[in-house]
């Protein structure tokens, strides 16, 4: 297996290529702050669920992708912060995605959530990705 320098960009690579694709779910290697992207991707309606799976020695997170009417709900996505350039944003200057119809997901002292709820709650903190 190959050494990741962005797994946060290949855990939403992956989801995009899912719904791309039209598959119903797919795998991804488990980490702390993927199950709190995917928790808030479930919140926001983008995805069904998701499940950690430790059958074998490394623990993995299974998501559902959320389709309505044969079409995915994700329409697409962009990674913002990299480990190359990372971009951190105050609790009043949160960006709006495709004015208000996509999401900003935001990691925070208070967890990962979304740029909304980080506005409204004046947190700032890493813009990890737009979803829309």
């Amino acid at each position: 297996m190959a050494v990741l320098t962005d797994p946060i960009s290949d855990f939403l690579t992956r989801f995009k290529n899912c719904c791309r694709a039209g598959n119903e779910q797919f795998l991804a290697p488990y980490s702390r702050i993927k199950a709190d992207i995917a928790k808030v991707l479930q919140e926001e309606g983008y995805i069904w669920g998701f499940e950690v799976i430790t059958d074998s020695g490394h623990p993995q997170l299974k998501v559902k992708a959320r389709y309505v009417d044969g079409r995915p709900v994700l329409t697409d996505l962009k990674r913002v912060s990299k480990p190359g350039r990372r971009v951190y944003c105050g609790g009043q200057e949160m960006p709006r995605v495709l004015n208000g119809l996509g999401i900003a997901i935001v990691s925070t002292s208070k967890g990962v959530m979304t740029g909304s709820n980080a506005k409204r709650s004046q947190l700032g903190g890493e813009v990890l990705g737009h979803v829309w």
